[in-house]
């Protein structure tokens, strides 16, 4: 195999694919990519075997065709550290030599018959198709809920569900739950639409590295326990998380009677001044709502304490509650309104915050003491 590449284009390549490639594994193989060359496109594939990523490359001249895998950072290294415009790949068995204007390496690699198949998509039927904004901006605003550690429910991924031409994607770390409603160009077929399925969050985390793309559409495929998504010159494939996802309806609260209008941004300055001075052992900030104000405030024994109050149109029942303040935060980053809705019952139970008609953000209540 020989093809001259341009080295951003490669560069870019390399950037997405090596993140799909395991730091620690048992199969050496793993960490290495697998780079084809045949016709006028060359194709860069890796896997962890859970996670696979299929990446054409376009911007290539192809000399003589075949294939080569070598491992995913020693390639990546000496792409990003070279200074010139193209390289040259020069690969013959298990060995690829790169060339550039004034330097050339030989990395050793590994035979390409024990390198695992990773999945592609055709052109053939899709089960939905979504533009690459619309699902980025719906993976911004809940991925951030996912649970970090595992637990009895499936909460390392993101629920999708399908209603009507419409994608609801939750998260939820048992503590918190985003859900966003983002629309869909293509909806599945009967027999799929009532199908819910959850993304593990690293795949999830994959799909908002892509980068953006006006107008650009993504074709997702769902094959036994596996998804596969298509967008431009990128395949992901992955396994579904199993398991039972939590009845998230049964969370979202619908009876609150106290509703107040916020600023996003003042409510975002206040929760991170309140939070200031609070401490790993009195890590919440108290938001306290009486007619016309909102006091945010946070304390701890051994740094003092702060106070940020804002203006706000309230007649209603005063009321005092706990919440996590980076939780606050979180969300507050996300809100893409210049105003959000902030509902609230007992202050036993949790915080109900709204966006526009497809964001909410249920937050449970901390106990201050």
């Amino acid at each position: 195999m020989r093809v001259t590449f341009n080295r951003s284009a490669l560069a870019e390549a390399l950037g997405l694919v090596i993140s799909v490639v395991p730091s620690r594994t048992p199969k050496p193989v793993l960490k290495c990519v697998r780079i084809a060359a045949s016709g006028k496109q060359v194709r860069i594939c890796a896997t962890n075997l859970e996670m696979g990523l299929n990446y054409l490359v376009s911007e290539v001249e192809i000399a003589r065709e075949g294939e080569v895998v070598v491992e995913a950072s020693h390639l990546a290294d000496i792409v990003r550290a070279s200074a010139e415009d193209v390289l040259v790949l020069d690969a013959a068995e298990s060995t690829c030599e790169i060339r550039g204007a004034d330097s050339r390496f030989t990395i050793y690699g590994q035979d390409p018959k024990q390198y695992p198949k990773v999945p592609s998509l055709d052109d053939g039927d899709v089960d939905i198709t979504i533009t690459l904004e619309q699902l980025q901006s719906g993976i911004q605003q809940c991925l951030f809920a996912t649970a970090k550690e595992s637990s009895r429910y499936a909460i390392n991924g993101v629920l999708w569900e399908v209603k009507g031409k419409k994608l609801l994607l939750v998260a939820t770390d048992g503590r918190r739950l985003a859900r966003c409603r983002v629309s869909l160009e293509k909806a599945p077929k009967e027999e799929k639409a009532t199908q819910k399925i959850i993304v593990p969050a690293k795949t999830m985390g994959l799909l908002e590295k892509l980068p953006p793309r006006e107008k650009e559409s993504v074709s997702v495929k769902l094959v036994d326990n596996q998804i596969l998504i298509r967008c431009a010159n990128v395949v992901i494939s992955s396994n579904l998380v199993e398991g039972n996802f939590p009845k998230y309806e049964d969370i979202i609260p619908t009876d609150y009677d106290k509703k107040l209008k916020l600023s996003t941004e003042i409510a975002l300055s206040a929760v991170r001044r309140a939070s200031l001075l609070t401490s790993e052992e009195s890590k919440g900030i108290k938001v306290s709502v009486k007619p016309n104000t909102v006091v945010f405030s946070g304390s701890s024994p051994e740094a003092g304490a702060a106070e940020v109050s804002m203006p706000v149109e309230y007649s209603g029942e005063a009321i005092d509650i706990g919440f996590n303040p980076v939780f606050l935060m979180d969300v507050l980053k996300v809100v893409r309104e210049p105003e959000f809705e902030l509902e609230l019952g007992q202050a036993d139970r949790p915080g109900l915050i709204k966006s526009g008609a497809d964001f909410l953000y249920v937050l449970m209540p901390i106990n201050l003491g």
